[in-house]
């Protein structure tokens, strides 16, 4: 008799792409929510899986802050066209200058909190029920506190003491009207794991993540990409240096690692070998113990 066994990163993926049909199945117009970093991109490479050879089912949406690295506009842009998917873009830009949030002022100015305005008016305007997103549970304490399907309320908020339960993979998209869910298929994934993967599967990644020479500037303990919106602070000096980013988010607010790594067998090495997680250079995280949560009670992603 035969046997029939998976690897880790199998199981993990046939529990990925379970939950992603479970999200078809359920809900009537669920998208992704895509940022152009690693964990994105790998759920909507297992989307793709999940209904190959069909087209994706899900438009992909991305919150455009207006500080977003010029090589991540690039990749998503070209993963959209290659992929034929629709790809919504709502921009925190028009939210200023509708008067839906107001831009922030200081040395630590960032957009990071303005997008949960700009994302909650996106979901409204094209009648979202379910977004499915890249987190996972290894991240980030508030992360880790998150079920497979999230619910929100008519507000878009989070109440994390409130979550429904997910015995034997039974997941309950009920919901009242104005509501709508997050779902992680990726949450049980840690950060090797996501790399691994990346490397199985042969999946192109931002050059971000990759070793290359980058003008930087060492501000909150990392260093942080020079861009048009940094001011220098007294002190302050721009160096080239070799780094990559463990993370993507604003160019305002992530921070880069100096590396030598230049291929994903590199960068799974250097993973291994991390003692930091990999959102620990990331400014927005930093603005006290509870950033996260309490962004995410708002309706951050």
């Amino acid at each position: 008799m035969s046997k029939y066994n998976l690897t880790h990163l199998k199981e993990l993926e046939a529990e990925a792409i379970y939950v992603i049909r479970e999200v078809f199945a359920q809900f009537e117009k669920p998208g992704i929510l895509f940022s152009g970093g690693k964990d994105s991109i790998v759920v909507t490479h297992l989307a793709r899986k999940a209904f190959w050879p069909a087209k994706i089912p899900f438009p992909l949406v991305h919150i455009d802050t207006g500080h977003n690295f010029p090589e991540t506009i690039e990749f998503r842009n070209n993963l959209a066209e290659k992929l034929g998917a629709e790809l919504i873009a709502p921009s925190v830009q028009d939210s200023i200058d509708k008067g839906r949030v107001k831009e922030e002022t200081g040395k630590d100015a960032s957009r990071n909190w303005l997008q949960i305005t700009t994302l909650l008016d996106a979901i409204e305007e094209h009648q979202f029920d379910a977004l499915m997103g890249g987190a996972r549970r290894d991240e980030e304490k508030a992360r880790a506190k998150e079920r497979f399907f999230s619910h929100r309320d008519d507000f878009g908020q989070w109440d994390p003491k409130n979550q429904r339960p997910e015995l034997w993979n039974l997941y309950n998209g009920k919901k009242s009207f104005g509501e709508h869910f997050r779902v992680f298929p990726i949450s049980n994934w840690t950060e090797m794991d996501v790399w691994q993967y990346i490397l199985a599967e042969n999946i192109d990644i931002p050059s971000l993540y990759i070793a290359h020479q980058r003008d930087v500037i060492w501000r909150n303990n990392s260093w942080l990409p020079m861009s048009e919106f940094i001011q220098l602070r007294e002190g302050e000096e721009v160096i080239n240096k070799q780094v990559r980013f463990r993370t993507l988010g604003d160019i305002t607010i992530t921070g880069g690692v100096e590396s030598g790594a230049d291929t994903i067998e590199k960068i799974i090495g250097e993973v291994a070998a991390a003692r930091q997680t990999e959102r620990g250079n990331r400014a927005d995280d930093k603005r006290s113990e509870t950033s996260m949560e309490d962004r995410k009670k708002e309706g951050y992603f």
